[in-house]
């Protein structure tokens, strides 16, 4: 693939592309991140946490988890049991460093398990969790209906599921500024402090191909949640969609569930 194109001739192409970026971006991420919102993501993985309808004593995935910024709001709204999974090994190694010290401090509050795995085959049983929630991460999967149909397949009937995305503004003033600040700015910011331009070039190509939320909702109703909801924040440049999964889902695979049973149920996590 030349370098900057984007253009990915198969899922697996895109997804070996992803996997090495965020391996190269994983020092610097968090501090990105927080450049790049004006310190606002924070605040909006509370909300999506708050939509998944997160309760005291709640199973919760956080799939495609990165640093575990959306597990750590989680394990805040005092979920019992919390999974964060992510197929980079590397991210997952950054998420243990920041999540070994809140442990410390924090230690009545359940831990957070880290789980190399990937989106579109989870390791986990269906109907296991009472909440699955992702965030900024369904731009970069290669297949979304099969990330999207995953992620409902694990979730308890009667439990959400919950997205949090980076989204196109409808507003002309709004998205050409937001067309401004991604595609220029922050590509130079990311350079900087990351050490990777191309990486925040990926960025704004990303956002500019992705789906609406209108159509993001569909495909998540396709996936098999009722009741999809969406909000938009930041002036129409973040999203968060929810859903209901209503009906049992009944077709996994005996590999699937052996892998989960000795995961999950006796608490082992991988080794960074």
């Amino acid at each position: 693939m030349p370098k900057n194109s984007f253009k990915f001739d198969t899922p697996e192409q895109k997804a070996g592309y992803v996997q090495d970026m965020f391996s190269r971006i994983a020092p610097r991420y968090d501090l990105m991140n927080r450049v790049m919102t004006l310190g606002r993501d924070q605040s909006w993985r509370r909300l999506a946490v708050k939509r998944a309808g997160i309760q005291a004593g709640a199973r919760v995935l956080d799939i495609a988890a990165g640093t575990a910024d959306l597990a750590l709001a989680a394990r805040d709204a005092k979920a019992e049991l919390i999974v964060a999974a992510d197929f980079s090994h590397t991210m997952l190694k950054y998420a243990r460093l920041k999540i070994k010290p809140w442990h410390q401090r924090n230690g009545k509050l359940a831990p957070i398990h880290l789980v190399t795995a990937d989106g579109l085959r989870l390791p986990f049983p269906n109907n296991y969790f009472d909440a699955v929630i992702t965030g900024f991460s369904l731009r970069n999967v290669g297949d979304l209906n099969a990330f999207l149909k995953e992620m409902t397949r694990v979730t308890k009937p009667g439990s959400k599921v919950a997205c949090l995305e980076i989204t196109r503004p409808r507003q002309p003033v709004f998205r050409n500024f937001f067309a401004w600040y991604f595609g220029k700015v922050i590509p130079k910011i990311g350079g900087v402090i990351s050490g990777a331009s191309d990486a925040y070039s990926y960025l704004p190509h990303s956002v500019s191909i992705f789906i609406t939320p209108e159509e993001l909702r569909v495909r998540m109703e396709d996936a098999g949640l009722n009741n999809v909801e969406f909000e938009t924040l930041m002036f129409g440049t973040v999203a968060i969609h929810w859903g209901t999964k209503l009906r049992a889902t009944t077709n996994a695979t005996k590999t699937r569930l052996d892998d989960a049973k000795s995961d999950i149920q006796n608490f082992k996590t991988v080794k960074l």
